[in-house]
C-alpha cells in the first residue's frame, strides 16, 4: 500500500487542501460546513464547484469537467475523492467494495464493549430523517465497526470503518446505540452545545483507476477533536 503525502499546491480553494491531484483524479480535505454537492439552496459554496474551478484554472468555458465517486455530510470533514474523467469516476464506483474508508468521531459516554459493529436496517423519512427499522423490505442493511481508541469520564474517540456507505449511517447508529456524537444538531442531544459535528472521514484506500496502484490517503485530525477528549 502506498501512502501518498500531501503536496504543496498554489490557489487551494477556500474549504479545502488538495492532498493528491492527478490526470485521473483529484483527492481533497473537505473543512466542516462545505457541502460535496449543489442543493437547491446552496449552488456555489460546494466542493464540487470550487475544485470545478480550480481544474479549469479560472477559465469557465473550459471543457473540463468533475466527476462525483461518493460524498461526505456537509457536517463532516475529511478524504474525498472526484475523478477527473468519466472513465475514472466508472472504474472508481464499480470497484467501490475494495474502498476502505475510516472515520474517527468523538461520541457521549463509555462503551461497554470497547469494539464490535452495529447492523440494522435503514430507511428515510420523507423529513429526511434516517433511523432504524425492522422492516427489512422497507430499509436496507447497514453496518457500521467501531473500535475505542481513547475515552474519558465524558466521551469516547472512536475508529469507525463502514462496511456499508448510507446516508448518516455513522451518525443515526451511533446515536440510535445510546453514543451520540457530539455536536450532532440533528441526530444527537437535545440540548447539545457543542456546534460542530465530531465526525471525520480519516482516511480512504483504493486502487487507482488506470494504473491499479493501491493509494492511501490520510486527512489531519482537525484540533477540535483533540480538544475535546486530549492529545
Amino acid at each position: 500500500m502506498d501512502i501518498i503525502k500531501k503536496t504543496s499546491k498554489k490557489y487551494q480553494p477556500q474549504g479545502l487542501k488538495i492532498i493528491y491531484d492527478d490526470i485521473d483524479i483529484i483527492v481533497v480535505d473537505k473543512s466542516e460546513g462545505l457541502l460535496t454537492v449543489a442543493t437547491e439552496k446552496e449552488k456555489f459554496r460546494t466542493a464540487h464547484y470550487l475544485l470545478t474551478n480550480y481544474i479549469r484554472k479560472g477559465c469557465s468555458k473550459s471543457k473540463k469537467q468533475l466527476y462525483v465517486v461518493h460524498r461526505l455530510d456537509q457536517a463532516t470533514s475529511g478524504v474525498l475523492i472526484f475523478a477527473k474523467n468519466e472513465k475514472s469516476e466508472i472504474s472508481l464506483k464499480n470497484n467501490w467494495k475494495q474502498t476502505e474508508k475510516k472515520y474517527i468521531a468523538v461520541v457521549y459516554g463509555n462503551f461497554e464493549a470497547k469494539e464490535g459493529n452495529i447492523s440494522t436496517y435503514l430507511t428515510e423519512n420523507k423529513a429526511g430523517i434516517v433511523y432504524s427499522t425492522p422492516d427489512t423490505k422497507k430499509g436496507k442493511l447497514s453496518t457500521t465497526v467501531y473500535k475505542v481508541i481513547k475515552e474519558t469520564k465524558k466521551f469516547s474517540m472512536l475508529e469507525i470503518n463502514l462496511i456499508t456507505g448510507r446516508k448518516n449511517q455513522i451518525r443515526v447508529h451511533l446515536n440510535e446505540n445510546g453514543h451520540p456524537i457530539v455536536g450532532d444538531l440533528k441526530y444527537g442531544k437535545e440540548n447539545e452545545s457543542h456546534k460542530r459535528l465530531a465526525l471525520h472521514a480519516r482516511s480512504i484506500s483504493f486502487n487507482h483507476p488506470f494504473s491499479g496502484k493501491r493509494l492511501y490517503f490520510e486527512a489531519e485530525l482537525p484540533k477540535y477533536f483533540t480538544s475535546l477528549i486530549g492529545q
